[in-house]
């Protein structure tokens, strides 16, 4: 079972394990130093203004009560922006979480569009592709050129797919999306 939380609600050393985990770090090319408790407690904080700045930010997610990463959305300039990192372990669960992530933003958000930014180390977007998003341009960030995905809200586009709410099974593709 999949549950939403919030990053306040996590143990760091959950977070801090996951931000320093070098086969995940790979796939973020905007973490550049380590993730220290102090590091842990500014970023967290960070976040957390997110929801009260915008009214969405990222959760932290619980595979059967178990930390399996953290994700959601995050304001990139006027986009609202899906960022997936999960523990490896929890990879194949990517296209799950995010379906759930995408039907909060469509639902209860009430968003029109979300973009998700990919880093050229990703190689293939098969996986954000097949949730519907499709290309639109690229993006900079601290320096740096990202793949830039759109996906447009299911009821105010009639040609995008519908996100369910629920996922049958977890892909393989794996998750990592960004940050």
């Amino acid at each position: 079972m999949l549950t939403l939380a919030r990053l306040t609600q996590v143990d760091p050393a959950d977070l801090i394990g996951l931000m320093n985990d070098a086969r995940v770090r790979r796939h973020m090319p905007l973490a550049t130093s380590g993730f220290g408790a102090e590091d842990c407690a500014a970023w967290v904080a960070d976040k957390e203004a997110m929801w009260t700045e915008r009214g969405y930010g990222p959760w932290a997610f619980l595979v059967d009560g178990v930390f399996a990463g953290w994700g959601g959305l995050q304001p990139e300039g006027d986009d609202a922006d899906l960022a997936l990192v999960l523990r490896p372990a929890y990879w194949g669960h990517g296209r799950a979480i995010a379906e759930r992530v995408l039907a909060e933003a469509f639902g209860p958000l009430g968003l029109d569009a979300v973009t998700v930014l990919l880093p050229p180390s990703r190689g293939t977007a098969a996986a954000v592709r097949r949730l519907g998003f499709r290309p639109d341009g690229t993006a900079e960030v601290a320096g740096l050129t990202f793949h830039r995905f759109r996906i447009s809200s299911p009821a105010r586009a009639g040609d995008q797919p519908t996100v369910s709410a629920t996922a049958a099974a977890p892909d393989s593709t794996g998750g990592g999306i960004r940050r």
